[in-house]
């Protein structure tokens, strides 16, 4: 690729002062504003044939077939040359073909070049490979200066087109090896696309505001060009010593550059950003025009054409292509080359028209085009910040749409919730219509009155409840008729719906419904009648008492403990939501035995009732059901009964070790459904817990609270220390993990260790590794968690997508989307490590970023240091086996100060198994 551009820069510092020499020889430098609107005109004309190209044919085929055209095109001008039968109209095609030229090919190649490489690879490697196209200018540029006078201009663009026809199998070769495979795929996919390029264009803010302001960078050097050329000229009438001149200045411009290139650009791009850098080249043109209004004169022409040449292919190159990174790759084929050619030729156009009408035209001096430059410069600055915009947008949603397609998401448009809503609930799923219906807002509840209420009468009995807990969101006593009939439905969950609305929202007087159902014949109106007087009794004493809620409840129990008595689970689960409701404490004994039940809808139930009743004893059963996958929901509702007071228990518990393993991580779901400022605080102190699941699951938890509840208090400077604290850990384990997999030396423990040991030791080495791998798995996601609560969380999901696809480009364009996100700080840390992941040559790329000098036991050490318990078991377990000594008073002071249990155990039995080659070791 770098050799490739090479040899297309080489061709033009070649082509292009010879033709401009004969230009201004032959027709003089007062009609290179015709020659400049030409160029428009034809580039016009020939991108509608160049787009139809496209659609049909592959970038190759094109490429390949520009490559000839050209090649012929300048071996008729060297014959016309050397017959001296260059006539005007001819100098005038030749400036054209010359200046499509300059822009078709070096668009194709970088078009190439962003097919080839992701976006990583592109910000490491842009530069590199523009080094190449500079040194190609310098080459071909001192080439022109010293051939010309003994070869003349004829050969040497005979020398030209050869070199052109080189690119093309230097070009087969680079698709031979496979290189373009994946980006051509995805390219011809979308060959169908019906847009033109220019539609294609103006339906992207940041594709419209990259082309304004490389089209206003063109004018600006096609005027700095016309100075350049006009001083010049004049200084110098001779066409083969004004050749040489151009070509001399024009490889020292390029000298420069790639100095430039070679020591700034990739420091400028990575210090300022793709965006910032746009800024460099018009604000050094900006200071040379204003130079040049004080001195008007040829060596000011000379440093502003070499801020403009130099800088222009370097840091301004390399900005320029990677702000196209964001596009996708089927719209950066129809549109590159029609920035690249027809926005520049335009651009070209509208400078010869300023020249012609506004120079000429008004008489001015050459001088005044320096002021048009300045005015266009304003306007060029204040484009470069739109881009800053339109860049960070339009990347987002190049990578939104990267994860989706990986993930087989459908991109169909999206339905209001509204028409989602009318439509699920004309449907004949009753799940989803139940998920709906308890997901609703009140505001979209009350629209859609005319559907729910029909629900009443559907033939599942879910629905019904469902539809039901909506009618509470209108007047009150709304489809009361309705509601009254489903008292008598033999369904227990139904009539305590229907009991409970008749209640709660209507204007029945409690007392006639009580009288009505309390003694009812069936048991289902019986029983859910029994649970809606407990449930009121909680705020009314007076209702317990007139209707002896107490003896009820005790002639229930009894009449279960009947021999022979058989009861339905549900009639179970409401005597145990109403000894809940009740608070009567020599009734709880029943909702302990029913911790035990078989049937787990009962269970659920004890434990909903548990929680109702808000009795503390219950509060450690309760905690222990967090553990069971099937109750942990049940049981986080129902500790959230007990008012935020819970989460300072269980802050206590924690710290005082009272939790078991595998508790701890579920007690942040249970302090986040309280949704409130002291949850963020409470949060926020478990952050800092060494127990990385209780830190993971913190994290998730305020990750989910700002997802609800953005508006609350997250305390970034928090968030941020625990970021860079649980980044610092990070790489301490990938450092040690490169130690442990690449450093250990088994020959150094041979004679201490016995041959059954030995296995031990490599079993254990292997063990603890894929152990760390998982520990780092999760520590990222723990990261991305609280970069999601520091910054945007949408932009953060996009980037976790992104960089868990399975894809390695939408990997690596996620690791360029964090760049323009993070922090320096954080960034300079964090990015390196995440980037290890999608790397092809790992290992050779943690020799670069991974400290590997320290030692296989301070590698060890560290992970004590920096690990939870869970990590450190597997370094205590592989310690055992090493029989080093060295290890005794760390594993003496684990054994003594480790807060937890099976550390301190782990520590004693290793303690236990080295002693004796302590022992050994004196005895040598």
């Amino acid at each position: 690729m770098q050799l490739y551009v090479f040899l297309i820069i080489t061709i033009l510092l070649i082509v292009k002062p010879i033709v401009n020499a004969l230009f201004l020889e032959g027709l003089g430098a007062d009609n290179l504003a015709f020659g400049y609107l030409f160029i428009a005109a034809t580039a016009i004309i020939t991108s509608y044939f160049y787009n139809q190209a496209v659609r049909r044919y592959s970038l190759r085929r094109i490429m390949v077939s520009s490559l000839v055209f050209f090649a012929f095109a300048f071996i008729l001008l060297s014959v016309l040359y050397k017959m001296q039968v260059i006539g005007s109209a001819t100098l005038y095609i030749y400036y054209v073909i010359s200046g499509i030229f300059a822009v078709l090919t070096t668009s194709q190649f970088w078009l190439l070049a962003n097919m080839v490489f992701n976006a990583r690879e592109a910000k490491r490697l842009f530069g590199f490979i523009g080094s190449g196209a500079i040194a190609g200018g310098i080459f071909g540029g001192y080439l022109t200066t010293i051939l010309v006078p003994y070869i003349g201009n004829g050969n040497m663009l005979l020398i030209a087109s050869i070199f052109i026809l080189a690119c093309i199998p230097l070009l087969s070769m680079i698709y031979k090896k496979g290189y373009v495979s994946r980006a051509s795929r995805s390219a011809n996919a979308h060959h169908n696309m019906g847009d033109t390029a220019f539609k294609l264009l103006l339906k992207s803010k940041h594709l419209t505001f990259l082309a304004l302001i490389i089209g206003l960078g063109v004018i600006v050097a096609k005027l700095v060009d016309f100075q350049f050329s006009d001083f010049a000229s004049r200084a110098i009438p001779d066409a083969d010593r004004l050749a040489s001149f151009f070509g001399f200045w024009f490889s020292t411009f390029n000298l420069v550059s790639l100095g430039i290139q070679l020591f700034l650009t990739n420091r400028v791009v990575e210090k300022l950003g793709v965006n910032s850098s746009l800024l460099i080249l018009p604000l050094g043109i900006a200071l040379g025009s204003l130079l040049f209004l004080t001195f008007p004169e040829l060596w000011v022409l000379i440093i502003i054409k070499g801020l403009d040449g130099s800088l222009k292919q370097s840091v301004n190159k390399a900005a320029t292509e990677l702000a196209m990174v964001p596009i996708s790759l089927e719209i950066k084929n129809r549109t590159k080359s029609f920035i690249d050619v027809v926005i520049d030729s335009v651009a070209t156009g509208i400078a010869g028209c300023l020249l012609i009408f506004v120079i000429k035209g008004l008489s001015l001096p050459s001088n005044y085009v320096t002021v048009i430059i300045l005015f266009l410069i304003l306007i060029w600055i204040v484009g470069v910040f739109k881009v800053r915009d339109s860049y960070f947008k339009s990347f987002r949603q190049s990578l939104r749409e990267a994860v989706e397609l990986s993930e087989g998401t459908s991109r169909r448009k999206r339905k209001s919730p509204l028409e989602l809503g009318k439509r699920i609930l004309s449907s004949n799923d009753t799940e989803q219509i139940v998920r709906y219906l308890e997901h609703i807002n009140p505001r979209n509840a009350k629209i859609l009155r005319n559907k729910i209420i029909p629900l009443l009468e559907h033939e599942d009995d879910a629905v019904k409840i469902a539809a039901i807990g909506q009618l509470y969101h209108y007047p009150e006593g709304t489809a009361l008729e309705a509601v009254r009939k489903m008292v008598y439905l033999k369904d227990d969950e139904v009539v305590y719906a229907a009991m409970n609305y008749l209640i709660m929202h209507t204007s029945l007087n409690d007392n006639r419904i009580f009288d009505s159902y309390l003694n009812n014949s069936s048991d289902y109106i019986a029983h859910a009648a029994l649970l809606c007087l407990a449930k009121e009794a909680r705020k009314n004493k007076k209702i317990a008492s007139r209707y002896n809620l107490e003896l009820r409840i005790e002639l229930w129990l009894a009449e279960l403990e009947l021999p022979n008595s058989d009861h339905r689970p549900e009639e179970l689960s409401f005597l145990l939501e109403s000894i809940g409701y009740a608070q009567i404490p020599q009734f709880y004994s029943f909702i302990s035995a029913n911790f035990n039940n078989r049937n787990p809808h009962i269970v659920s139930h004890a434990i909903e009732a548990a929680g109702i009743s808000g009795e503390p004893m219950f509060i450690d059963a309760l905690i222990d059901f967090l553990t069971v996958k099937e109750y942990r929901s049940v049981a986080i509702e129902a500790l959230k009964n007990y008012g935020e007071s819970i989460s300072e228990v269980l802050l206590a518990r924690e710290a005082e070790k009272l939790l078991k393993n595998n508790t701890k991580k579920y007690i942040p779901a249970v302090i986040q459904t309280f949704e409130t400022q002291a949850s963020v605080r409470v949060l926020l102190r478990l952050l800092k817990s060494r127990d990385n699941l209780i830190r993971r699951a913190s994290a998730k938890s305020l990750y989910r609270l700002k997802t609800k509840n953005p508006k609350l208090n997250f305390f970034p400077k928090a968030i941020f220390r625990s970021l860079l604290e649980y980044t610092f850990e990070y790489r301490d384990i990938v450092s040690s993990r490169k130690v442990i997999k690449s450093n250990f030396n088994a020959e150094a423990y041979e004679r201490l260790l016995s041959s059954d040991d030995k296995v031990e030791l490599e079993v254990a080495r292997k063990g603890l590794l894929e152990i760390l791998d998982k520990q780092l798995e999760l520590r990222i996601d723990t990261i991305f968690k609280l970069l999601a609560v520091y910054y945007s969380r949408k932009d953060l999901d996009v980037a976790y997508k992104g960089f868990i696809s399975t894809d390695r480009d939408t990997r690596a364009n996620a690791i360029e989307f964090l760049d323009n996100i993070l922090s320096p700080k954080l960034k300079h840390i964090l990015l390196p490590l995440l980037e290890l992941a999608i790397i092809e040559d790992a290992d050779v790329y943690e020799e670069i970023l991974i400290d590997s000098d320290i030692s296989f036991n301070k590698a060890l050490i560290k992970l004590i240091e920096v690990g939870d318990g869970h990590l450190r078991l597997p370094v205590i377990y592989l310690i055992q086996f090493l029989g080093d000594t060295t290890f005794l008073p760390l594993l003496a002071e684990l054994q003594i100060t480790a807060k937890n249990k099976e550390v301190r155990s782990f520590a004693s039995l290793a303690l236990k198994k080295l002693q004796p080659a302590l022992i050994d070791s004196l005895k040598d």
